[in-house]
């Protein structure tokens, strides 16, 4: 069975989107979900409740990806 990893990268506005990577973003948060939809909705609310919530769209912007795990078994 697959799950998937929701990834929202915060990223700094002068970094280009292609170039916005785990390593080089300023923040990672990654959750589990069920389904493809799960990664498109909910991170809002993550990132809501961080001290970046302030700086999105002035200083940074987010960048969100769908992973795809394959369980064990």
């Amino acid at each position: 069975m697959n799950t998937f990893i929701a990834v929202v990268l915060v990223c700094a506005s002068g970094l280009p989107q292609e170039a916005c990577t785990d390593d080089k973003a300023i923040e990672v948060r990654k959750v589990r979900v069920a389904n493809e939809l799960g990664c498109a909705s909910g991170w809002q609310e993550i990132i809501a409740r961080t001290d970046l919530s302030e700086e999105v769209g002035r200083t940074t912007y987010l960048k969100t990806e769908c992973r795809r795990v394959k369980e064990p078994g």
